[in-house]
């Protein structure tokens, strides 16, 4: 689409949501109209407007669908137009789309089911898997304004990296997914597309800032997602949205052709990861990035390909697990449904041979988000408030509260950010110490033994909360801080008559109060709750492995968000 940059905010809006109607009215047969009443959790609505095949195919699991795909049991177009539709339908209900992409999507799909046909064999492991992807992940000659008005019109010249890899491994792009102003939210509000909403209750939010992405796995228009992460952005929108969402170790996976602001401010190091409505999901995005070693491309990344073909937690039949439970960073703490969700998988884990729990002293939490927000914006927030301003655009309420509310926020000269690199390489240490004093002895080399495995704490202190109220990142920052890997699960839902509020509660600070208040069980009807396992540096494998067996050993989710009837 063509913009003038004589535009104001308002009509270059207009004209993207115009867009992106207009690619969503090319697929065919036409995407059906959502009843005028609907209830607020909208997961049931997909099934009871699509037909019978395109709803079978879209809640196939996606490591199940390659392998239908690879097997000549389904075509690659009749997979992505299944996905297309949906997806389509997912806009009408949350709006977490930015545009389809029905006729690239459904050229490539002809060119897989024709190299299929003639081959007799898949042309790679994602071969004519449908992959969404977050909008400001570059795509040719597509836009990609990171939120911001003022960069509407910003043509991608080539494929993200990742794109081209997992495009050689023969997926299939098909949608683009929305996010907030400037990414800087754990919401998904902006001036350009508005605000997507969560599709188990619509009063609250999905998440941000991969939070289109969220939203559409939730309602099964996407059954693997192309998302990134620099404080929680896979993270909330998997907790929020009941799905499987992992933050890989930084330098694993390529950035190249990202496009967001302070790109080469590297205090946190941003990454690219999956969500998924299935475990098995993000290990076959995993395995496929890294089965292709991009490393010998992009030297900026380390050269270690996925080990799960490795045992991370001892031999298999003697497995070992020694877990670490946060019950609370000590600063906020937990609403109910979150420390129900903690003491039912505690509460189970006991009861497992060769597991382990021990409580997690948290190191200094708070420091840390202030460490986090003088890494994050060290220009004070100028380049963000340059590109809002351009346009004359309105700052969306959370992003001026995350850079002009945030009393750790300060311009820094470049010994600032020299002095606060190196207290963030200190507060790794400390950290790394603790972990280590967690051990119970040592070998004969000096080595600890017996140490933590894994870390289970809260994504956040609660469910998704109600639209615009999403302001405590730390319980996902802490992690992007210590880059340490750190994969999110669901649990179970919210139950009013169990997660009842403790009304005699004094809270710790004015941030506990805030997240106390918010608090109304009855608000937080048929939200997920998840919480996330989290691992030391490029022990991304061995957190993987972790959940596996703890599914495998307990039984999760106890209530799967993403069934429609429970």
């Amino acid at each position: 689409m063509t913009l003038s940059h004589q535009s104001t905010w308002q009509e270059i809006s207009r004209q993207k949501k115009e867009y992106r109607d207009q690619t969503i009215a090319q697929v065919k047969p036409p995407i059906p109209c959502i009843p005028a009443d609907v209830p607020s959790n909208v997961t049931s609505i997909p099934g009871e407007l699509l037909s019978k095949a395109e709803i079978t195919i879209t809640e196939t699991a996606p490591e199940v669908l390659v392998i239908d795909l690879a097997a000549g049991r389904l075509t690659s177009t009749e997979v992505t137009n299944a996905f297309l539709r949906r997806a389509g339908l997912a806009q009408k209900l949350v709006n977490c789309v930015t545009e389809l992409l029905p006729e690239r999507a459904l050229a490539r799909a002809g060119e897989l089911d024709a190299y299929y046909a003639e081959h007799k064999q898949p042309i790679g492991p994602l071969h004519g898997l449908p992959i969404s992807v977050k909008e400001h992940v570059g795509m040719k000659g597509l836009d990609m304004n990171a939120g911001f008005m003022s960069w509407v019109g910003d043509i991608a010249e080539g494929d993200a990296h990742v794109l081209q890899i997992l495009w050689k491994a023969g997926c299939v792009f098909y949608v683009r997914t929305t996010e907030p102003q400037g990414l800087m939210m754990i919401e998904t509000s902006s001036n350009i597309y508005g605000t997507t909403v969560n599709p188990h209750n619509t009063t609250l939010t999905p998440g941000g800032s991969s939070g289109g992405e969220g939203a559409l796995l939730a309602l099964r228009g996407s059954c693997l997602s192309v998302s990134t992460d620099i404080g929680g952005s896979i993270r909330v929108p998997a907790a929020n949205c009941g799905l499987y969402g992992l933050r890989p170790t930084a330098h694993r996976i390529p950035l190249v052709g990202l496009k967001a602001p302070n790109m080469g401010c590297e205090g946190i190091w941003p990454v690219i990861g999956p969500q998924s409505p299935t475990l098995d999901g993000i290990k076959l995005f995993m395995r496929a990035v890294l089965g292709s070693k991009p490393w010998k491309s992009d030297l900026s990344l380390l050269p270690l390909p996925w080990r799960d073909n490795e045992h991370h937690l001892g031999q298999e039949g003697a497995k070992k697990l020694k877990v670490g439970i946060l019950w609370s960073d000590e600063v906020v703490k937990p609403q109910p449904p979150i420390t129900r969700a903690l003491k039912e998988v505690a509460e189970k884990l006991r009861g497992v041979p060769g597991i382990e729990l021990v409580d997690w002293k948290p190191w200094k939490h708070e420091y840390a988000w202030e460490l986090a927000s003088k890494l994050y914006l060290p220009d004070n927030g100028k380049e963000y408030s340059d590109h809002i301003d351009a346009s004359g655009e309105p700052w969306q309420p959370l992003i001026n509260w995350i850079i002009k509310n945030n009393p750790h926020v300060e311009n820094q000269s470049v010994h600032d950010v020299w002095r606060w690199t190196i207290e963030r390489e200190i507060y790794r240490g400390g950290y790394g110490q603790a972990w280590i004093d967690t051990a119970i002895g040592t070998d004969a080399n000096g080595e600890p033994q017996g140490m933590v495995d894994v870390i289970l704490c809260p994504v956040g202190p609660g469910p998704a909360p109600r639209l615009g109220n999403s302001r405590y990142w730390p319980y996902t920052s802490q992690w992007n801080l210590l880059d340490y890997p750190a994969l999110v699960f669901p649990v179970t839902k919210v139950d009013p008559s169990k997660d009842v509020k403790d009304e005699g509660y004094t809270p710790m600070n004015e941030k506990d109060k805030y997240n106390h208040d918010l608090y109304d069980p009855e608000n937080f009807k048929d939200a997920p709750v998840s919480l996330q396992l989290v691992g030391r540096r490029f022990e991304d494998e061995k957190v993987v492995e972790a959940l596996e067996y703890i599914k495998e050993k307990i039984g999760l989710p106890f209530i799967n968000p993403l069934n429609s009837n429970a």
